[in-house]
């Protein structure tokens, strides 16, 4: 028996591993070339895809074959072939000719679509259920093509080195991004899923790419087109959702018949401009009321975002008689900007469906996608033997310009001659660069290379009434030690014009781990500072210094109330692959206080207002006195259920559903070193982004925190509220608006603190005439705080946000005890471009108001 077994292996080894090519080209009648079509050998669901100058290539044993060829729109096709060598075949589709049905008329005058749209929508669920679960081969193809590009960009201008760099000519057209993975997906209902990469090839580039959605799915009620909801925040109403018939119109174009089933075309349309909704073609089988195939598009009238249009195709093949899953599936976008016309192919073709396969109970784990170790390694030979598209003329020379120039800049390290050229290539410094733009630079060395920058001169300077105009010099120097040590130099130089102190301070930080651990959660890093620095009161710094200086200058509110201290300072943080990140930080501070030196305004009336450098606040009498604090912190925050992509040398954390939990506790050391401070601080935070799909976006920060006990505590040590009292740069989802700096400062044993925003992401909006083209979405919710039960003060605001993409701009209503205290326009920066202008990801403010 185990002879005969191993005869069989042997034989089949020697039938497949002798495959025959079979190649060739799909027209229409016309001869025009037919992109994107799938070719499927009949009976599996082994198959390829022509590629974007409709050419195939599929490997297939010798013996008789049945290739079926289809594309949407088009007639299927079927060839029975004997092989026995590679094999040239070509297929001449027809147009699809549709066969209207006898309408019968209702009293509505319904078109006949409505009553198939209502049976698909009624066997949604079922379809969307029916495969409990399943495993399939993936290929991926990724495409970005520019076909102009400009020659300044936001009046940076391009290189020509740059330009061919990028694969470019001198019009700006050509590939800038080409990548293709094999990989295996597993899914099992409700929730599981896990995607094994199993080789990946990136043009001019050693990394891994990036993976779109892999599945995207029409029997969901939203669909989520690109992960993350950057291209369209409240995803987009499917065709047969459950509400559909309130967003879509449909109109019945024929039937045709494919393997003795009837396939009705169907015409969608959108009811409204400007909803999240498809417009285009989707084809349902008579009886089953399955998705045959579809052929959607999306543009700016459907709330799209970065891109002008987005187009999906998906064709369905049977893997049993009753079971039809995804066999192609090609994404389209174009868009234009800044005069940059790109346009992108997202093709991805699965095969190999196995239903219902056996998984072990630990397959499925936090790791979601998962690249093998010797993802990258896989040679040219290999590609050009598994993928199931053939490259392009121009895809084949993309990867063979940039894997060149890849090689010579890997080979750089070692071979002196390249070294020298990078170094010609990255250019001479100059000076005007100190002055405006600062420096970045790589000093390229065979044996101690290092990056090294410096703050530009120009943006270095400020203005506060201690210390006049300030001057803050910085820079950095960034060596990778060995394989797991890494450090970074910073050094600073600060002085005061008016008051002629002189401040210099040093940051080193370093990070060690495994090799593996590169770039990941779960390195170690150190941080030591030290030296003569200035400090806001508040250290999470809510007044940006440029915002005070101007101010300050142009109506005489010097809001920014600042301190010198000399200090040093260690820090430990860890970040774990649960999601567990720990901190311990140690510092000594001897703290100074100082005083204005300088009244200047622009307009000398202005002058009159300005107040002390000393912050106001009705819970504490100031200046204090110099002291020393000697502090303990220890931070932990934890987002249960994250889950991770896992590359060869790093694990990613992609989030979770459940919001994100931060606690701090901080001790003031009395006697240590002369410390002058004595208490026991904690904080409790929950914070969260709530995506709500077609409702919008949720987002929250609730606070509990307060003092154990208060021996001796300085006002720096006070829990502050980041407030705006320069109407200035405060932080949407962590501050006030409309509070006056520092004046609810307190030591109270207990106190709350709670923002919530709700983002409606172009609801409601997009129902105001004219008004809707401008893609401006609403924004709502409150700020509060409570202290020790008796203390409280409350905003509530309702604006406009994506305005340009970049603005936003509220109008804001405070109350102290219920009592009101101000109301004011808040203009901030806030949307696509504009929220990543903040810290940490949110919204930064400025008043324009009365």
């Amino acid at each position: 028996m185990k002879i005969f077994i191993c005869s069989l292996c042997l034989m089949l080894s020697f039938y497949w591993g002798n495959a025959q090519k079979i190649s060739g080209v799909i027209k229409n009648e016309s001869g025009q070339l037919i992109s994107y079509a799938s070719i499927t050998v009949k009976g599996t669901t082994k198959g390829v895809s022509a590629n974007n100058i409709a050419a195939f290539s599929i490997a297939l044993p010798a013996g008789k074959h049945v290739l079926v060829c289809q594309h949407i729109g088009y007639a299927t096709q079927e060839k029975l072939l004997k092989i026995v060598g590679d094999t040239t075949v070509d297929f001449i589709l027809q147009e699809q000719r549709l066969m209207l049905k006898a309408v019968v008329v209702t009293n509505t005058g319904e078109n006949p679509a409505y009553a198939i749209i209502r049976q698909a929508i009624k066997k949604r669920s079922f379809y969307n259920n029916q495969v409990k679960k399943f495993r399939c081969d993936v290929y991926s193809k990724d495409v970005i093509k520019l076909r102009s590009l400009p020659e300044k960009i936001m009046g940076k201008k391009l290189e020509s080195e740059d330009r061919k760099s990028m694969g470019v000519d001198s019009s700006g057209n050509g590939i800038i991004y080409l990548s293709e993975a094999m990989s295996s997906i597993s899914r099992q209902l409700p929730n599981d899923f896990k995607m094994t990469v199993k080789s990946s090839r990136v043009s001019g580039s050693n990394g891994f790419g990036f993976t779109f959605p892999t599945f995207i799915n029409m029997y969901d009620n939203n669909v989520d087109i690109f992960n993350g909801g950057s291209i369209a925040a409240r995803g987009f109403v499917s065709p047969i959702a459950e509400g559909a018939l309130n967003y879509y119109k449909y109109k019945m174009l024929g039937s045709y018949q494919e393997n003795g089933k009837v396939i009705n075309t169907i015409k969608v349309t959108p009811k409204r401009k400007y909803e999240p909704l498809f417009s285009g073609i989707i084809n349902i089988v008579d009886d089953d009321w399955r998705i045959h195939s579809y052929d959607l598009t999306a543009t700016k009238e459907s709330q799209l975002q970065v891109v002008d249009t987005v187009k999906i195709t998906q064709l369905f093949v049977p893997v049993e008689s009753d079971v039809w899953t995804i066999k192609n599936q090609l994404i389209y976008f174009s868009v234009k900007i800044f005069g940059i016309d790109a346009v992108g192919n997202f093709l991805t073709v699965y095969s190999n469906y196995e239903l219902d396969p056996p998984f072990d109970k630990k397959y499925f784990n936090k790791v979601m996608i998962k690249y093998d170790s010797g993802v990258d390694k896989k040679s040219k030979t290999f590609w050009d033997t598994v993928r199931p598209v053939p490259l392009g003329i121009e895809e084949v020379r993309d990867y063979s310009y940039k894997d060149s120039l890849l090689k010579v800049e890997l080979d750089s390290a070692s071979v002196r001659n390249n070294i020298d050229s990078l170094k010609k290539r990255q250019g001479k410094l100059k000076l005007l660069s100190f002055v405006y733009g600062g420096v970045n630079r790589r000093h390229f060395s065979k044996q101690h290379p290092f990056n090294w920058g410096v703050r530009s001169i120009l943006s270095s300077f400020q203005y506060n009434t201690a210390e006049g105009i300030s001057l803050e010099l910085s820079g950095y120097v960034d060596k990778k030690i060995n394989d797991r040590i890494n450090m970074r130099l910073q050094p600073y130089f600060r002085y005061g014009f008016s008051n002629t102190h002189v401040n210099s301070w040093l940051d080193m930080m370093i990070r060690v781990g495994k090799p593996k651990d590169e770039n990941t959660s779960t390195s170690t890093r150190l941080k030591i500072s030290g030296g003569k620095t200035i400090a806001q009161y508040n250290d999470e710094n809510p007044i940006a210094p440029i915002v005070n200086s101007f101010s300050t200058l142009m109506n005489g509110k010097n809001e920014m109330k600042i301190y010198e201290k000399i200090f040093t300072s260690i820090s430990i943080a860890k970040r774990h692959e649960n999601g567990l990140k720990v901190s311990f930080k140690m510092a000594y501070e001897d703290r100074l206080p100082i005083y204005n030196t300088s009244t200047y305004t622009f307009d000398k009336k202005d002058s009159s207002r300005l107040t002390e450098n000393l912050p106001v606040c009705k819970n504490v009498t100031l200046p204090f006195e110099r002291h020393q604090a000697a502090l303990l912190d220890v931070t932990m925050s934890f987002k249960p259920g994250q889950r991770f992509i896992e590359f060869p040398n790093r694990k990613v954390a992609i989030g979770s559903k459940y919001p994100t939990f931060l606690i701090q506790y901080t001790k003031g050391v009395q006697g240590l070193l002369g410390s002058d401070v004595n208490f026991d601080k904690w904080k409790l935070e929950v914070f969260d982004d709530m995506q709500l799909k077609l409702l919008g976006a949720m987002k929250y920060r609730f606070t509990v925190g307060g003092f154990l006990q208060t021996n001796r505590v300085y006002f720096q040590d006070y829990v502050h509220f980041n407030s705006n009292s320069t109407r200035a740069i405060s932080s949407y989802l962590n501050g006030f608006q409309l509070m006056n700096s520092y004046i609810n400062s307190n030591a109270a044993a207990l106190s709350y603190e709670g923002h919530v925003e709700h983002h409606l992401n172009g609801l409601l909006t997009n129902k105001i005439p004219y008004f809707k083209k401008l893609n401006w979405h609403l924004v709502t919710g409150g700020n509060g705080y409570l202290i020790s039960n008796k203390d409280y003060y409350t905003e509530y605001f309702i604006g406009l946000e994506n305005i340009l993409k970049i603005f936003r701009v509220d109008f804001v209503v405070a109350h102290q005890n219920g009592a009101y205290v101000n109301s004011s326009f808040v203009l901030g920066a806030g949307g696509l471009l504009g929220a990543g202008l903040s810290d940490a990801g949110n919204s930064r403010s400025v008043s324009i108001g009365f």
